[in-house]
C-alpha cells in the first residue's frame, strides 16, 4: 500500500469515528418516553454539588453565584452580610415539625419548607399552621422526580399539581422558590422554572441528616454546621430528622452567639 492511500483510509477512518460521535450525541438529544413521560436528555444535566475551601468561607459550587444568578438561580446570599437562610426539605411527616416550628418561632426566623406532594396531601392542617406562622412554602415537586430531562409540558405539571394542592388547603399561592429534586437541574430545567415564575433555591450549607436509621449525634452535626457557617449560608436541612428537631433551638442560638441573623429566603436577590 503507497503513502497516498494510506493517508486516504486514516482519513475516512477518522470521518467515520466523528460521524459516529455526532451520531451519539444526536442520540442523546432526541426524546425519549422514559415512565410515561416524554423526557429530553440534555448534555448539561447535573447534580448540585459543593467544595469547601476552609471554614467559614462559601463553598464553592458547580457553578458560580453570578452564572446561577443570570439564570435566576441561587445558592448563597449576600456574602458581605452575617445572614443565615433557613430551609427544610419536606418529604413527610414522621413527627418532628412541632419542635421544629417551636424553634423557629422562639427566635423569630422565617424558615422555608420545601414540600412534596405527599406532605401536603397528609398534612393538611399542619400545612395550614405552617403558612399562619408566616413560612416560606414552596416548591419541590409534586411527585419529587429527576426533572433535569424533562420537557416542558412534563415539568411544569409537577409544580402546578404542588401550586394546586397547596391552594386548595390554605386558599394561598405557594411562594415562588424552587428546589430541584435530589439537586438534579439543567440549563433547561432551569429556564422553565424562571418562565413560571420560579427562583431556583439550592444550597451553600448541608450535611448527612436524612438517613433515619443513622441519624447524626447533637455532636456531629454542631460540627459541621457550626464549623462550616459563613455569610449569607442558605442552609438546607431535613424536617424528618430526630437531630435537627432537638437541636434547632440550642442551633440557632449558638448562630445567634457568633453574630447571625436569619433572613427570609423570599426577598433574596
Amino acid at each position: 500500500m503507497n503513502r497516498e492511500k494510506a493517508k486516504s483510509i486514516i482519513a475516512i477512518l477518522i470521518l467515520m469515528i466523528i460521524c459516529f460521535a455526532a451520531g451519539r450525541g444526536a442520540a442523546v438529544a432526541v426524546s425519549e418516553y422514559t415512565s410515561g413521560k416524554v423526557t429530553e436528555k440534555k448534555y448539561n444535566e447535573s447534580n448540585w454539588g459543593l467544595s469547601f475551601r476552609s471554614n467559614g468561607q462559601t463553598p464553592v459550587g458547580n457553578e458560580s453565584k453570578e452564572e446561577l444568578k443570570s439564570k435566576n438561580a441561587y445558592y448563597v446570599g449576600d456574602e458581605n452580610k452575617n445572614v443565615i437562610y433557613i430551609t427544610f426539605d419536606a418529604g413527610y411527616e414522621n413527627g418532628n415539625m412541632d419542635k421544629i416550628l417551636e424553634a423557629l418561632k422562639k427566635h423569630n426566623v422565617v424558615a422555608t419548607f420545601f414540600v412534596v406532594g405527599n406532605f401536603v396531601d397528609n398534612n393538611r392542617e399542619l400545612v395550614k399552621k405552617m403558612a399562619d406562622e408566616g413560612h416560606n412554602i414552596s416548591n419541590h415537586s409534586y411527585t419529587h422526580p429527576d426533572m433535569s430531562g424533562m420537557n416542558r409540558e412534563a415539568f411544569e405539571s409537577e409544580m402546578k399539581r404542588l401550586e394546586d394542592a397547596y391552594r386548595d388547603i390554605t386558599g394561598k399561592e405557594i411562594v415562588k422558590l424552587y428546589r430541584p429534586p435530589m439537586g438534579k437541574y439543567s440549563d433547561t430545567s432551569l429556564s422553565y422554572a424562571s418562565d413560571m415564575g420560579y427562583k431556583t433555591i439550592f444550597w451553600s450549607l448541608a450535611y448527612v441528616d436524612w438517613y433515619q436509621d443513622k441519624q447524626p449525634t447533637k455532636e456531629e452535626a454542631f460540627d459541621k454546621l457550626l464549623s462550616r457557617i459563613h455569610p449569607g449560608a442558605i442552609v438546607l436541612l431535613h424536617s424528618t430528622s430526630s437531630t435537627n428537631a432537638e437541636i434547632l433551638d440550642e442551633l440557632l442560638t449558638k448562630w445567634e452567639d457568633m453574630g447571625y441573623t436569619f433572613g427570609d429566603l423570599a426577598q433574596i436577590e
